[in-house]
This record gives C-alpha cells, sequence and structure tokens, in this order.
C-alpha cells in the first residue's frame, strides 16, 4: 500500500527510559507511555447470530492488517495484537462483548464491524472509558459521540444513486419498502421512502419483519397484492438477506430489487435467489486499483483455501487497523485524546481509494452500483464517484 511507508517506525523505548504501560484509573482505552506491552485491538462483531455469514471475514482483514504491520515493526516500536469478541449479533451480547474487551482484555481500541442494536448497546461502555471506537459497518447514520468514527456508508451515500437508478434506468415509480425491525431497517427504508416521494415516487407499502423471523411470506403477499414497479428492502446483514430473497424467488415474483443491505459475500452465498438484485455499496472485489490488487494478492497467500469474499462489510476493517496505526503515529503515543485528536487527520490510501474521516467522524466514499449475477457474482455496472456522507454529527466539528 501507498501509505504503508508513511508509517514510520518509531521506537521510544530506550535502556535508560524503558515506559511502562500507564492505564489510567476508571478509563482502561487511555494508554499514556509507550511500553513493551503490546498493543490491543479489540475485534467485536457477529461470529454468532444474524452477522455470522460476514463476521469471519472481517476478523480475516483484521488478521491481515495486523500482520502487515508488525512484519514491518509494529506501531512505535510495538507489535499490535487482536482480541477478537463475539457480540452474538445483538445488543445482550454487544454489552457482555464491549464489557470484556474493556475490562478483561484492556484492549487499547474497539474496531468493529456490528448491527446498529450492538453498536447501541456497546458504544456507551466505550464511551464511559473513554476508548476510541472505530465503526466499520455500514449503518443508517446520525449515530454521534466523540469517541466514535465510522469508515463505512451511510444513507446519503447509497440511497440516491440506487433509488435513481432504478427510477431512471429500470422505470420504477411505484415502490414497495421492506425491512428488518430493528434501528438500521427502518432508517434505510425512511430514508429511502423520503427520497422516493421527494423525486415523484409513490410507495405503496412499507412492512418491517422482527429480526428474529425467518418467515417473510405474509410481508411478500402484501407485495404481490400491492403490485408494485419493484422493491427496495433493507434486511439485518447477513442471513436475513438470504430468506428474504430465497422466499421473494419461490413466489414468482419478477420485479426490479434494489437492497440497501446486501454485501458481495452474502450475495456469493445466497447464489441464484439474489439474481437480478441492484445495491451501491463503496468496495468490490473487482475494483482495479493498485491498493486492492496487493490487498487481495495479500489475502489469498494469508488465507489460501479458507479465504472468505472481501466485501463491504469486511474491507473497512482493514483500513480501520490501519487508520488507528497512523493515528498512534501521528500522535506520537497510545493517549486516547491524542489518537482521537489525530484520527479526523488521517487519510489511509487502501482497496476503496482514499478514506478520510471528516470532522464529523464520518468519511467521503466512492461509490458503485453492482448487478448481482445468476451464479452469486456482483458486477459493477457503474461508478457514481465520491459521495459525501452529508451531516452526520454537526455538533462534532
Amino acid at each position: 500500500m501507498s501509505n504503508r511507508g508513511e508509517l514510520t517506525r518509531r521506537c521510544f523505548i530506550t535502556g535508560s527510559s524503558v515506559a511502562t504501560a500507564a492505564v489510567a484509573a476508571g478509563f482502561p482505552g487511555i494508554v499514556r507511555a509507550a511500553s513493551n506491552e503490546p498493543i490491543r485491538i479489540g475485534v467485536i462483531c457477529g461470529l454468532s447470530g444474524v452477522n455470522s455469514p460476514v463476521a469471519p471475514a472481517v476478523v480475516q482483514s483484521a488478521q491481515l492488517a495486523v500482520s502487515e504491520l508488525n512484519g514491518k515493526g509494529g506501531v512505535l516500536g510495538r507489535k499490535l495484537e487482536l482480541s477478537i469478541v463475539d457480540d452474538e449479533s445483538g445488543a445482550s451480547g454487544a454489552v457482555k462483548a464491549f464489557n470484556s474487551a474493556v475490562y478483561d482484555k484492556k484492549v487499547n481500541i474497539i474496531i468493529a464491524m456490528e448491527t446498529s442494536a450492538a453498536r447501541n448497546a456497546g458504544e456507551p461502555i466505550a464511551g464511559r472509558t473513554h476508548m476510541p471506537f472505530i465503526y466499520t459497518s455500514f449503518y443508517e447514520g446520525g449515530a454521534c459521540a466523540p469517541n466514535l468514527f465510522v469508515n463505512a456508508w451511510v444513507p446519503p451515500q447509497v440511497v440516491v444513486p440506487l433509488v435513481k437508478f432504478m427510477a431512471q434506468e429500470k422505470h420504477v415509480k411505484t415502490w414497495y419498502a421492506v425491512g428488518s425491525d430493528y434501528a438500521f431497517g427502518r432508517g434505510m427504508i425512511d430514508a429511502a421512502v423520503k427520497y422516493i416521494q421527494a423525486t415523484g415516487g409513490k410507495v405503496l407499502g412499507q412492512e418491517f419483519n422482527p429480526l428474529s423471523s425467518t418467515d417473510w411470506e405474509p410481508i411478500l403477499s402484501k407485495v404481490r397484492a400491492a403490485k408494485p414497479d419493484g422493491i427496495i428492502y433493507a434486511t439485518s446483514g447477513g442471513s436475513p438477506n438470504a430468506t428474504f430473497l430465497k422466499q421473494y424467488k419461490a413466489t414468482g415474483l419478477d420485479l426490479p430489487v434494489g437492497s440497501l443491505s446486501i454485501d458481495e459475500l452474502t450475495a456469493q452465498k445466497i447464489g441464484e435467489p439474489a439474481e437480478g438484485v441492484y445495491y451501491t455499496a463503496d468496495y468490490f472485489t473487482t475494483l482495479k486499483n493498485p491498493e486492492n490488487e496487493k490487498y487481495l494478492a495479500a489475502m489469498k497467500r494469508m488465507f489460501g483455501s479458507k479465504l472468505l469474499t472481501p466485501n463491504d462489510l469486511s474491507e473497512p476493517e482493514y483500513d480501520g487497523v490501519y487508520a488507528y496505526a497512523m493515528a498512534i503515529e501521528r500522535a506520537k503515543d497510545l493517549d486516547a485524546d491524542a489518537v482521537m485528536k489525530a484520527l479526523p487527520e488521517i487519510a489511509f490510501k487502501g482497496p476503496r481509494g482514499v478514506v478520510q474521516m471528516n470532522k464529523e467522524h464520518h468519511a467521503a466514499l466512492p461509490i458503485y452500483l453492482a448487478q448481482i449475477q445468476r451464479n452469486g457474482e456482483s458486477k459493477v455496472i457503474k461508478s457514481f464517484g465520491l459521495i459525501s456522507p452529508s451531516n452526520q454529527c454537526p455538533h462534532l466539528s
């Protein structure tokens, strides 16, 4: 990666002044001086529950980044170490996971791909302990905290290009909106409905399925009766995409479908039932740039036949680890305040392109449109360039 050379290997440990890790009382995330202790990164994700189809790919991206950085001497002369914790893809699991990472494993930062329910439950724990938290999952937007940084997409970056494409190119004028009944599903559908209505489209109905439910038949019956021109949906990531699309395909309905929740790995696992679905994302394995080619080659070397297809839920974890390492380098310390001050100043050129979190702790990102093929592969058919996250947390700027 072109930016790896920017991570200069400064070592602040000398024979006459060997520093020891100092953890501020009540604030396990604040480390005041360099030491021989490893830099501990908490990777929290849903290894069980609805996110389990994609979470292992997130872990692989983190493992590659740490391996590369450690191979170059670590950061400030210290090795990086991962603490991987399962949040069970939900709120109660996240509380346990964050408490374990912060108090038991004593991590220096949390870099997590989670459901919105898990993020909302876990972030206050990180906030109370003044711990930097990089959230790497696309989400419904508006999550704001001084310690929270988001390097994934939010609704303004994906809803507008997807809806506009389906309206103009697929002639969808009447829509039916379907989602999972929680913050992400409702937030994404709300954003989509508002844009559809603002641009002259009509939403014939909105339906939300409980996260615990795998039965979409009653909702699909309502879709069939409404006779829309197209469907837009936002389930939880991972398995709910599969249950929805498989049951949709079984109905025999043949409408343009836009997804606000699927990813490349999940689409590949679903295969034929996902054929034809359109979705927007900030990363695809087929992107042609030197950084992505190096990333994919390194992933293949490291994981071989066990490699899981990188996607826009897993690749940002790689970027997040590098951004954190660069923030430490800029701060010349692991001090939480110094790292959090540095994070919005960091621009990491990785597989997606240059990613820099702004003063509102979100990032402008390149956005692409893909259509899922019969074999589950995602074919990129349009590039929209760099799109702003709009105003997410103006009080932080």
